[in-house]
């Protein structure tokens, strides 16, 4: 196996369209060794399915970056509730977050929730009327998930655009200054509601967060963390679900006016939207504590892992003609939302939002069309995450 001389996921073209890339890398080998970072560094790259299911689920590709980053320099300085919350853990503290964050998201909670959800749609397309042009990431994306994140976590109104543009900063790839300074924006912001919360008695979300905390003994540092990524992790990727469905949607005006024709469809399209384009792109990275093998490829002990959904999605070996929108497809095995321990415990929440945004969008606004050419779309220039910077609608 040779690895590439440069980084195929720093290419402009692969943010634009990073499927070509995943493609030849997959045919390559579906477990590849890439450049990454400077000074040569190497890292694996997984695009194959079989592979990135079983690389999700191996205890030998640990997520404690803490670890990984003990005794290696690094010039990063990422707040610790950034750094070190459920994602970038290992049981058994991995575990005990897990135990506290799952039950935000249960069958009934969020059954619960969808009336509110409801509501914030309703409340966003207040003033959208046939014939005018709108940003569906401004105007829909971005505020939808990010009201009803905060919502739960009990963020005052006051607070919330600015924790959603911090939010935004973080997954800035381009600017490594930047994302750390958003980090620690966030990390103290939430630390400083944390603290308020602990010393002033009552009933509301972030309180009965903290109880439901303290009771799966996590400890104040804890609590902020898991507040964080509960923040960003519920938001940050629900964005970029409803604006890739969209786009794919009328990229696809044969499945749209399906959709629109009947909206009962939608909830069952929404795993081979999630699949077609996947917001996550790649996975945090994990790190082998020990010698492995995946795909036929040897993993030495030490070296940094990263799972590809994005790649895995497109797999034609797990899905037949993968650049095909086909709602009529069985999806559920798409990886969009991680899978093992570590998978998403926020899919049911960010399905619902989606669901809910597609079925106003196709039925208020069926005539819907793209307000610019589709090659002037752009697109965020992180790896981690796939995403529109804005997606400009004519509504009809």
């Amino acid at each position: 196996m040779t690895a590439p001389r440069q980084d195929p996921l720093r290419d402009p073209r692969f943010f634009t369209d990073p499927y070509p890339t995943y493609d030849r890398l997959r045919e390559g080998c579906p477990v590849q060794r890439i450049p990454t970072g400077s000074g040569g560094q190497q890292a694996y790259l997984i695009t194959g399915h079989p592979e990135a299911r079983e690389a999700f689920t191996d205890p030998r590709l640990s997520k404690d970056t803490a670890r990984f980053f003990a005794d290696r320099p690094s010039d990063r300085d990422l707040h610790p509730a950034i750094s070190r919350n459920m994602l970038a853990s290992d049981p058994p503290a991995h575990t005990r977050h897990r135990r506290v964050a799952t039950p935000l998201f249960t069958a009934g909670r969020v059954r619960a929730l969808r009336p509110y959800i409801t509501r914030v749609v309703d409340g966003l397309m207040t003033a959208w009327r046939p014939g005018t042009e709108v940003d569906l990431v401004a105007q829909l994306a971005v505020p939808l998930p990010v009201t009803v994140v905060c919502e739960l976590l009990g963020v005052p109104e006051s607070d919330r655009g600015t924790l959603a543009g911090w939010s935004h900063d973080l997954f800035d790839a381009t600017d490594t200054e930047r994302v750390d300074a958003a980090s620690h924006r966030i990390g103290d912001h939430l630390a400083h509601l944390v603290d308020t919360a602990r010393a002033t008695p009552g009933d509301g979300p972030l309180h009965s967060l903290l109880r439901d905390c303290h009771a799966g003994g996590l400890g104040r540092d804890e609590i902020v963390s898991l507040a964080a990524l509960l923040l960003v992790a519920g938001h940050e990727t629900t964005t970029h679900f409803i604006g890739n469905a969209v786009l794919a949607l009328l990229r696809h005006p044969e499945a749209f006016d399906r959709l629109r024709r009947d909206p009962e469809l939608i909830p069952g399209a929404l795993d081979e939207l999630l699949r077609f384009d996947s917001p996550v792109s790649v996975a945090t990275f994990r790190h082998s504590t020990e010698d492995l093998r995946v795909g036929g490829v040897d993993i030495p002990a030490g070296s940094r892992v990263s799972i590809a959904p994005g790649a895995a999605n497109r797999d034609p070996a797990a899905f037949p003609d993968p650049g095909r929108l086909d709602l009529d497809r069985d999806a559920g095995g798409h990886l969009a939302f991680g899978h093992g321990i570590h998978r998403c415990p926020g899919a049911p929440l960010a399905r619902a939002e989606a669901e809910i945004a597609l079925r106003a969008l196709v039925t208020r606004f069926p005539g819907t069309r793209l307000a610019v050419p589709e090659e002037s779309l752009a697109w965020r220039r992180t790896r981690l995450t796939r995403g529109l910077t804005a997606l400009p609608l004519v509504l009809a």
